[in-house]
């Protein structure tokens, strides 16, 4: 695997919601792989939970969870945060059925992953949070 600047030295909060335990596990390796520490929630509501007790630059958002789905938090996480002020939502899902990409976008989401994660994805869509806190500063 080739290394890219961005898997050293950083400093990227993440935060993943996801209720799987091997998806979970499977994500979180890839992640450290890349050097990334990573908080983990189970639900929506957990999620929201997390973004009031601590700022993230991004959020793996799964989309179908108990208690609270990933669209209808990624819609509460835009209500209570300004757009320049909330994380980066990128959906998680096991579906790639026509729309279902449009569906997380309108939700809020800003980019969207199917699962199993693959690697050269993941970090594209990490390079994307990194080009954009650049562009903040």
């Amino acid at each position: 695997m080739q290394t890219t600047p961005l898997t050293k030295n950083h400093k990227t909060r993440i935060l993943l919601a996801e209720d799987n335990r091997v998806n979970q596990k499977f994500a979180l390796l890839l992640l450290k792989k890349l050097g990334y520490q990573t908080d983990v929630v189970s639900n929506g509501a957990e999620a929201l939970q997390a973004l009031q007790s601590q700022s993230y630059d991004v959020v793996f958002m799964d989309v179908e969870m108990p208690e609270m789905d990933g669209l209808t938090a990624t819609r509460q996480i835009c209500e209570q945060w300004a757009a320049g002020e909330r994380p980066r939502i990128i959906a998680l899902t096991a579906y790639a059925r026509r729309g279902d990409r449009e569906q997380c976008l309108a939700a809020g989401m800003d980019d969207y992953m199917t699962k199993p994660i693959e690697l050269p994805k993941l970090v594209q869509a990490l390079q994307k949070v990194s080009d954009s806190h650049q562009g903040l500063t």
